[in-house]
């Protein structure tokens, strides 16, 4: 927890110097929609599912997820996407949890600077064996491709991201990710959302691969001191999953922007 503090305060005093003193909210609104977006940013998304079997115990899964754009050279953006999961999983034998790491994933997007209609990156995604525990994370390394494509049209913004990674070890992970996200802006940077992820466990019998939700919520972008903040919650219905898991997910994310200053 003291490497976590650090590294939010390192954060937070950089944001105090770089804002960009003529970007306002309703447009930082717009910019926190764009998973291409050339902004360092440092979310922190709290995923919840309550419910789950046999205890009738919620799972929750904290990602402290930074986003570290880099130019390579005029043309291309490298967007550097890392998911730290912080873990906590109900037994499925008795009436106990486990907290800690589960596996860091990693994704580079290699993305035009030049806007056009259509905003698009692709890229490997990469999952590095962190978990602390094996109830938390196969401890795998694992590789795939990653595709994130979207599109800005007055008011909305709308995309997927989709990806697939395969594992090398005992396991031998084969899970697929889909998530589609559409965002409606209102006035003083508030936002309507929906962004559930779609998963698949391609090794799991054909009943039990997937888990399907929906469900939408709602986000504002506000500032402390210089500092902006992009927050936003969001509740879902798993209307497929596999046995044992919980019906309804919450989403709640904290995310702190560092756009480049004006010039």
């Amino acid at each position: 927890m003291k490497n976590i503090r650090t590294l939010f305060l390192s954060f937070g005093l950089l944001g105090l110097f770089a804002t960009a003193s003529g970007q306002n909210e309703a447009e930082l609104a717009k910019a926190t929609q764009n998973p291409l977006a050339a902004m360092y940013s440092l979310p922190f998304q709290n995923n919840t599912t309550f419910g789950n079997l046999p205890y009738n115990r919620a799972s929750n899964i904290l990602n402290i997820q930074p986003v570290i754009p880099v130019g390579l050279g005029s043309k291309i953006n490298l967007i550097n996407r890392i998911i730290l999961p912080v873990v906590t999983m109900p037994s499925t034998t008795e009436d106990k949890s486990k907290t800690g790491l589960g596996d860091l994933n990693y994704t580079a997007w290699l993305s035009p600077k030049k806007g056009s209609k259509i905003i698009w990156g692709i890229g490997p995604v990469f999952q590095l064996p962190t978990s602390t525990d094996s109830s938390l994370g196969s401890g795998e390394f694992g590789i795939g491709p990653s595709v994130v494509a979207l599109t800005m049209i007055r008011k909305w913004v709308a995309g997927i991201v989709v990806n697939n990674i395969w594992t090398f070890g005992n396991i031998g992970e084969n899970k697929f990710l889909f998530q589609y996200f559409v965002n409606y802006n209102l006035p003083k940077a508030w936002y309507l959302v929906t962004a559930p992820i779609i998963t698949a466990n391609w090794n799991a019998p054909n009943d039990q691969q997937w888990i399907v939700p929906f469900g939408a919520g709602a986000g504002k972008v506000f500032k402390i001191a210089k500092l902006p903040i992009n927050m936003n919650a969001q509740v879902f219905y798993n209307a497929v999953k596999p046995d044992g898991v919980g019906e309804w997910q919450s989403r709640i994310q904290l995310q702190f922007l560092f756009p480049k200053k004006s010039k």
